[in-house]
């Protein structure tokens, strides 16, 4: 690969997870700090992502693939992606702003697959090239979470004004890519998208094991996305009541999250020859139940390293489970049906797993908030975490009973 295309990439990559970041992790603390949203209205925005990724395979596999080059389809949705997060800007009514997040992240969800796809079609051997490419957005995601921070905008409309300008600058320079012409010619259908061929797989209770534990776990992976920010938050009202809430610098300190993430990461191919897939597996939920207890009792006091360490346990929470979970897949697939099992995975997980994860979080999170004395919403965040913890803990119990490591078999 040219040492400009790298760079462009490159680019392109941590501008795409610069605009994510400066919105996902924030926008529950700004719903209900800014706009006073409820648990159940935050779970709902936060499902209109899970909705938008059920809906962005069809649109790629239906559109971008074979009408129109990639890289422009990326430039528009982006463009498109900066003006609706405009309107964000302007929006105070919670149950609006839902409409307006839908629509936003319809424009969004599709760059996830778009900037992969353009990636890999530029490089000669994606396996050895991509993952110095996918780095950045991780580190964008570090950059903009601390950038946040530092200025204390976590809970205020900037977040969104962050991520509209980031956009606009993407969607400009995304013309700038290579050309990348369309690429299907034959007919797509509803079954391809949605990977009937990987069903096979399923014939394997091992397999069929995994995949409902993914999408179960996925419960779990939503209450962290929507409620760390604000459960910290107010952990640190609480040890500091008199001092401003800006100054705790929380996304500074989740941003620790991703790099553990990173870590993990180069980790992982060692543990995963050295231990197999399903102490891996194993592992990993451990580490959602521990991290769960530990958001759950911990203190900014006293008890302060449990929330960091709550933080630090993302990368073994993630890679271990959902990164270690991709490479199972791709062992027991083989090649014939490799990426439509992905595919599978990715619609079961971010689709299915997080819309079910994100209503159950807001819900979850209503049940345990009550009024004090002054008229104040209160949060019991440790009955709020013993929920993903009990629903990690029974996937545990199945996976320790019933998940076979055996080596995979061709398709």
């Amino acid at each position: 690969m040219k040492l400009i295309t790298k760079i462009q990439l490159s680019a392109m990559m941590f501008m795409q997870f610069f605009v994510w970041g400066s919105w996902y992790g924030q926008m529950s603390k700004y719903m209900t700090d800014t706009l006073g949203a409820t648990g159940d209205q935050v779970g709902s925005a936060y499902a209109a992502f899970s909705i938008a990724m059920i809906v962005a395979p069809f649109f790629v596999g239906m559109l971008a693939d074979r009408f129109f080059q990639a890289q422009k389809v990326l430039g528009v949705l982006n463009l498109l992606g900066a003006a609706i997060l405009f309107w964000i800007t302007k929006v105070t009514d919670p149950d609006s702003f839902y409409w307006v997040m839908l629509l936003y992240c319809l424009t969004f969800a599709p760059t996830i697959a778009l900037t992969s796809s353009i990636s890999m079609r530029l490089m000669a051997n994606p396996e050895k090239e991509f993952p110095a490419i996918r780095v950045f957005g991780t580190l964008a995601w570090i950059a903009v979470v601390n950038l946040v921070g530092f200025m204390g905008v976590g809970d205020k409309v900037m977040i969104f004004q962050i991520g509209m300008v980031s956009a606009a600058f993407l969607g400009l320079t995304a013309f700038l890519l290579p050309a990348m012409p369309p690429t299907s010619t034959g007919k797509t259908t509803f079954a391809q998208i949605i990977g009937k061929d990987a069903f096979v797989l399923f014939k394997d209770r091992s397999f069929l094991l995994f995949f409902i534990s993914s999408i179960l776990i996925c419960i779990p992976l939503s209450f962290y996305y929507t409620w760390a920010n604000p459960s910290l938050t107010d952990a640190y009202k609480i040890a500091f009541p008199s001092g401003d809430p800006t100054s705790f610098k929380i996304e500074n300190k989740m941003s620790l999250g991703q790099v553990s993430e990173v870590l993990f990461m180069l980790l992982l191919p060692l543990a995963y020859g050295r231990f197999g897939v399903k102490k891996i597996l194993i592992v990993g939920l451990l580490a959602w139940m521990i991290r769960f207890a530990f958001f759950g009792y911990g203190n900014a006091g006293s008890s302060e390293w449990m929330l960091y360490a709550a933080i630090l346990l993302h990368g073994v929470c993630y890679d271990f489970f959902f990164v270690s979970g991709m490479i199972y897949t791709d062992n027991k697939a083989g090649d014939k049906i490799k990426s439509q099992a992905q595919g599978l995975i990715s619609l079961a997980t971010y689709g299915l797993g997080m819309f079910i994860g994100s209503i159950i979080a807001g819900k979850v999170k209503d049940m345990y908030t009550a009024k004090n004395d002054a008229g104040i919403d209160v949060t019991n965040w440790l009955g709020v975490w013993t929920v993903p913890a009990g629903i990690a803990a029974v996937i545990l119990v199945l996976f320790m009973l019933f998940f076979k490591d055996q080596k995979a078999k061709q398709a």
